[in-house]
């Protein structure tokens, strides 16, 4: 059970934070006619969709003359997160908002981008992921929507204080621009030919108060957010508050650039949703094919201008055939959880639909490659006589 400090009074509540985030509603949203919302599944783009149609609602804050929601589908989102974000989409769309699920061109998925063209799994030094997941796709929306509405809108975002180290630092060297103050809304003005302005009216909200007002827009408000809160492990059921409010976050399913992959576990541990337990073989695949048996690679590499590129013998793309294979396994996975799902009377995945295996199909059987590469390199473990930065060549000592 969570202590009190003696300086609990002087700590904002949920209500003046409510307050705070419709005070900038109204002061900058009367600005736009026209509002969008980013939202992810998460718990604070979740809290803030919810916020937001409840302050519209109940007239507190003025109707713009459009509001429309933006769910960016990374086709890779935890399914009870992404099951979730569809009922809340769909609940929105019942109330009379605009909602639009926003995918990544086809060849830009990441299954299709993996297998099709043979890219490896995404690293923390060839993070390919989430540009071609998610801000592509997000940007090319929004310059639609700018071009539909006719003029820059405002963009409705869940930035808080207190999500990451990084990101907090970024709003303290400008929060206080244009004399903004953070109880007032995080806003970023651009210039008037710009898509859209952008606004964080949960700025500072704690994540307790995120918590409390995800169960409340559930049980009070007919909003679908409880199973939100259970896949951040936080149980909306505790009216004791026995268990702390956690500030974790989520991340794609079997996601290669960290260590653990602990949001997935926080997921498992939780009986109704044990049936994804085959997941946790993405991570192992994706590292496996990183090896250099699975991959070409280049020698005698050579710029434009003719000299020898300076990191030799660099690996590259997934072989065909490491495509093909790694392809049926994750059919296989995928297979493995709904087999499992069927039995336990949950919802079915899909890690690879119908549109995207054609494409990858195709992709692969006309042998493409990404680009500065067409297939005649060199398989990565085949022993090669290394070419030295002045052009001369070391031949091998020992036959392989």
């Amino acid at each position: 059970m969570r202590t009190l400090s003696l300086f609990e009074n002087d700590r904002l509540s949920l209500d003046r934070s409510i307050e705070l985030s419709a005070e900038s509603l109204r002061h900058y949203g009367s600005l736009y006619k026209h509002w969008a919302i980013a939202f992810s599944g998460g718990k604070d783009s979740t809290a803030t969709v919810t916020l937001v149609a409840d302050l519209i609602e109940r007239g507190l804050v003025p109707r713009p003359e459009s509001v429309t929601v933006l769910y960016a589908d990374t086709r890779q989102e935890l399914p009870p997160l992404h099951n979730a974000a569809m009922a809340l989409l769909d609940n929105l769309k019942e109330r009379g908002f605009d909602t639009r699920v926003v995918l990544p061109k086809l060849d830009h998925r990441y299954f299709v981008y993996m297998l099709g063209r043979g890219v490896p799994p995404p690293s923390n030094t060839f993070r390919w992921c989430t540009p071609k997941l998610k801000v592509m796709s997000m940007e090319r929306e929004l310059e639609t929507l700018r071009q539909e509405r006719g003029e820059k809108f405002l963009m409705l975002t869940g930035v808080r204080i207190g999500e990451s180290a990084a990101r907090d630092q970024r709003i303290a060297l400008s929060c206080t621009k244009d004399g903004g103050e953070c109880g007032q809304g995080w806003f970023q003005q651009t210039t008037s030919t710009a898509v859209a302005d952008t606004l964080a009216p949960l700025l500072h909200w704690r994540v307790c108060h995120v918590w409390d007002w995800l169960v409340q827009a559930d049980i009070e408000l007919g909003f679908p957010t409880f199973e939100v809160a259970e896949v951040y492990g936080h149980d909306p059921q505790d009216d004791l508050g026995e268990t702390e409010p956690m500030n974790a976050r989520t991340g794609c399913i079997g996601c290669p650039l960290v260590q653990e992959d602990a949001a997935l576990e926080r997921v498992l541990a939780n009986p109704k949703w044990a049936y994804l337990a085959p997941l946790r073989q993405l991570r192992p695949l994706y590292r496996e094919v990183k090896k250099p048996q699975y991959r070409l690679r280049k020698h005698g590499e050579v710029k434009k201008d003719g000299s020898l590129a300076a990191k030799q013998g660099r690996l590259g793309p997934l072989t065909l055939d490491t495509r093909r294979w790694m392809l049926g396994e994750i059919l296989r996975i995928e297979s493995e959880v709904n087999t499992g799902a069927v039995l336990a009377g949950q919802p079915e995945i899909c890690l690879i639909d119908g549109e995207e295996l054609t494409r990858i199909r195709e992709l692969i059987a006309a042998e493409t490659w990404p680009d500065k590469w067409d297939g005649t390199e060199h398989r990565g473990d085949e022993w090669l006589p290394e070419i030295l930065a002045d052009g001369s060549v070391q031949p091998l000592l020992f036959s392989p």
